[in-house]
């Protein structure tokens, strides 16, 4: 009995004779195609440029101008709500300034940067959320007046902020620049 446990033990020890090295540090290889714009041309009260790789959604509710920028190969969706301002305005700041507020529990960091374009007169802020949230940035945009837009992107998958960081990095920069081209009718 002892020798055969000692033949185990022995043909254990000598099988194994090569060192274990860890695997190589795999990277993810996404491509996504460079933007393309074109105008969104709708009946609504403003117009500004989209990625040709979206598909226009409008069924919101009956909502008229609410859209839906959908990115299939993304899994994301720019959500666009339209209202038009009737003395009404502090209470769509208020509104808009604290929808990426809801996302505290999880993000994070919620930052915030100011819009301001005069040519166009857009005025609004840029909220960029990161961590764990269900949106990865969200927007707003004034002519303080007539009009007012909002904007924020949502991912058709649990919330996991590594796994979308490249199709959240690539959407935002699709906000911004529907927020450079946005212009009221």
């Amino acid at each position: 009995m002892r020798t055969l446990i000692f033949l185990m033990l022995l043909i254990l020890l000598v099988s194994c004779g090569d060192e274990v090295q860890p695997k190589p540090s795999g990277f993810l290889s996404l491509d996504y195609p460079p933007a393309e714009y074109t105008i969104l041309d709708t009946s609504c009260p403003y117009s500004f440029e989209r990625n040709k790789i979206t598909s226009l959604k409008t069924e919101r509710g009956g909502q008229d101008c609410w859209i839906n920028l959908e990115y299939e190969d993304l899994r994301g969706t720019i959500f666009i709500t339209y209202q038009p301002v009737k003395n009404n305005l502090d209470s769509l700041l208020t509104d808009a300034q604290k929808l990426p507020l809801r996302h505290t529990i999880k993000a994070d960091a919620i930052e915030g940067s100011v819009y301001t374009n005069n040519y166009h007169r857009t005025y609004g802020m840029f909220y960029q959320v990161s961590g764990n949230a269900a949106s990865q940035a969200q927007f707003y945009l004034t002519d303080s007046i007539n009009h007012f837009l909002t904007g924020s992107v949502y991912f058709d998958a649990q919330p996991n902020f590594d796994s979308i960081l490249p199709a959240a990095a690539y959407i935002k920069r699709d906000m911004r620049h529907l927020m450079e081209t946005l212009e009221w009718q």
